[in-house]
């Protein structure tokens, strides 16, 4: 845990509502990982083992938890989302008992959504163009890391959490009044392309 200090985000009477907001993402996006990592651990017990997540053949998360991309460190990917997707749920548990934490924990903790965001977006690419399919528990993943991403990279500067000069700090504030634009824009850029490329609408309207 961060040490202690004066926030300007903590005496924002929006902080509760951000705290609550971190949970539920942070619960929401381990929850998805967790389902990833049991249905991959019993894939590994029984290799006849259709995961709970595969609906059909383009939508299914057997393809992308057996490919390399699903083991881009050399380990299962549901295993960093179990221990990462912990910090939203800390952190908003900590805000909501009054925790002020200071600038550099901000800086630290907004490097971690940046690498989750960056991860995401790749594999979702990789999902949509090389392994062609749409994992169910990996969207749900999705939809809580870009959330998480977008207000966390950006309510900290605007609050004053994290000091900046008058004009920074205006700038922040401006960015973060559209945060919930870029997310709703980030999710429609990857319902586009993936219809593009993979027609999901035809898939659901066949199912």
């Amino acid at each position: 845990m961060a040490p202690m200090s004066q926030d300007a985000g903590t005496r924002d009477p929006r902080t509760t509502s951000f705290a609550i907001f971190s949970i539920i993402a942070g619960v929401v996006g381990w929850f998805a990982s967790f389902q990833l990592l049991t249905e991959f651990i019993k894939t590994l017990q029984n290799p006849e083992y259709v995961p709970n997540c595969s609906v059909s053949v383009l939508v299914t998360c057997g393809p992308n938890m057996a490919s390399w991309q699903g083991s881009l460190f050399g380990f299962s990917n549901t295993i960093l989302g179990v221990a990462m997707f912990v910090a939203p749920i800390v952190v908003g548990v900590a805000l909501l008992a009054g925790a002020r934490f200071a600038p550099w924990f901000w800086w630290i903790y907004q490097a971690g959504l940046l690498f989750g965001f960056g991860l995401i977006l790749w594999l979702s690419y990789q999902s949509v163009f090389s392994l062609h399919t749409l994992c169910p528990w990996c969207m749900v993943v999705w939809t809580a890391m870009i959330p998480l991403w977008w207000v966390g990279a950006l309510r900290p500067q605007a609050t004053g959490a994290v000091p900046l000069p008058p004009t920074g700090q205006k700038f922040y504030a401006t960015l973060y009044s559209w945060s919930w634009v870029l997310v709703v824009f980030t999710f429609l850029l990857i319902a586009v392309v993936a219809q593009v490329q993979l027609d999901w609408l035809g898939e659901f309207r066949r199912m």
